[in-house]
């Protein structure tokens, strides 16, 4: 008698709990819809205006929109985000080494800006988007959104290149024409990470549609890359696609298949010029040499700033009293450590660091424990984070509007498979038991 009221009140938990996860899905349509629409817009951050004196953009403007629909959406029912996740005292570290920043930044209205977008309003979203994602439609909704983000930068990109070469322009490789952002290094930036994840949309999902939406992604945002003749692009997507082809079990015949892919891009006339200006470290034009310089007069700044850096937005104007050989005029240190170090200081430097473990942690468990259908965006995700890490050895695959919500976005995308596909699977074993 007793064994069977207990199964019973189980029983009547588990439905419970489901009637409960289909409410929140219904009860957040508009925010999913929102975040959609937020994703799709990462690029848009390019549209500027003025509140009076507050300085705003597209792209904020729909992250704000969103915020506001999912407070209204869950003031009914009080259905606040779940603040327990892997990321949250890595993010919590990360806002107070932001704060910090803003003390000892020379500009500090400008680093109050650069707060705001790269780190508040990302975190914000990743709580949302976490919390909201509940079902593989709801994460494709919002994988769509980054989609459509990557081809509002992809298609304009190639066909400014196109044009370019149809017009024969001059030294093309060395001076790329770029269709929506300041420079085409930043194409590559935001597309490679999005290859990871329609790539293994492409080859593990088992979905036909998806895999044919996932093959037409890839087919302009490959070619989109190739054609930003970004050499840390190059190796970050070289990576990414020997990462996915040795991941799969018909890797005997992928990994040549990619291996020769690799070798005829590289045979291209403009990208092999842009190879071998590498290859040559007495080349004018080789980049390495000025990131090597631009990194010793980096270190040779963190010296004297080794604690709080040099707070956000003040890498460009602190580092020139100990410039040396270096003679560019970037406003980073173009590698992904010097980048927090300089920004956020240790404490931002270690908070990253321990969102990149998680980073790895959580798509890892989702790969072996999660639902078949969340995998492939697992393994996707777990592709763009060593993608962005390839790229950032050169590189700044963060501090940007796009790139630090996109960055925020997989993350969420990932935790949400791993959260509710562990509360599916407790709600299975229980049922076994029983």
């Amino acid at each position: 008698m007793y064994a069977g009221r207990r199964a019973r009140m189980t029983a009547h938990r588990q439905v419970g709990r489901r009637l409960d996860r289909l409410h929140l899905i219904s009860q957040f349509r508009y925010t999913s819809a929102a975040l959609f629409v937020t994703t799709a817009l990462c690029p848009a951050y390019n549209i500027r205006w003025h509140i009076g004196f507050y300085p705003t953009t597209l792209l904020e403007f729909a992250i704000v929109a969103t915020v506001v629909i999912f407070i209204v959406e869950a003031l009914p029912d009080r259905s606040w985000p779940q603040w327990r996740t892997p990321f949250t005292w890595p993010a919590a570290l990360f806002i107070l080494a932001g704060l910090l920043s803003i003390i000892v930044a020379p500009d500090r209205r400008a680093a109050a800006g650069l707060f705001r977008a790269y780190i508040v309003e990302p975190i914000v979203i990743f709580f949302i988007a976490s919390f909201v994602i509940r079902t593989w439609r709801q994460a494709l909704l919002v994988v769509s959104g980054l989609g459509v983000a990557g081809l509002l930068v992809a298609i304009p990109n190639i066909l400014v290149v196109l044009d370019a070469v149809r017009r024969h322009a001059p030294d093309i490789s060395l001076n790329p024409p770029v269709a929506i952002f300041q420079t085409a290094n930043a194409v590559a930036l935001f597309l490679v990470p999005l290859i990871a994840v329609a790539a293994s949309l492409f080859l593990f999902d088992n979905d036909r549609r998806i895999r044919i939406l996932s093959g037409v992604f890839l087919t302009l945002a490959v070619g989109a890359t190739i054609l930003s003749f970004s050499r840390g692009g190059y190796l970050a997507l070289f990576v990414v696609a020997l990462g996915l082809v040795v991941s799969h079990p018909r890797r005997r015949v992928l990994v040549p298949v990619a291996l020769a892919a690799a070798v005829l891009v590289a045979l291209i006339p403009p990208v092999r010029v842009r190879i071998v200006h590498e290859i040559d470290l007495s080349d004018p034009h080789n980049s390495l040499q000025g990131r090597f310089q631009l990194w010793r007069a980096t270190l040779r700044m963190m010296r004297d700033h080794p604690i709080f850096g040099t707070g956000l937005s003040g890498f460009k104007r602190s580092i020139n009293p100990y410039r040396g050989d270096y003679t560019e005029n970037l406003i980073y240190p173009h590698n992904i450590l010097l980048n927090f170090w300089t920004e956020t200081g240790i404490l931002g430097l270690v908070a990253f660091i321990w969102i990149l473990v998680q980073a790895f942690v959580v798509p890892l468990r989702g790969l072996r424990r999660g639902l078949p259908q969340w995998r492939p965006l697992h393994r996707g995700v777990l592709l763009a984070i060593i993608g962005i890490l390839v790229h950032g050895l050169v590189d700044v695959p963060y501090w940007k509007n796009d790139l630090s919500l996109e960055f925020w976005v997989l993350l969420a995308l990932t935790w949400a498979g791993v959260r509710w596909a562990s509360q599916d699977s407790s709600e299975r074993y229980t049922s076994t038991v029983r």
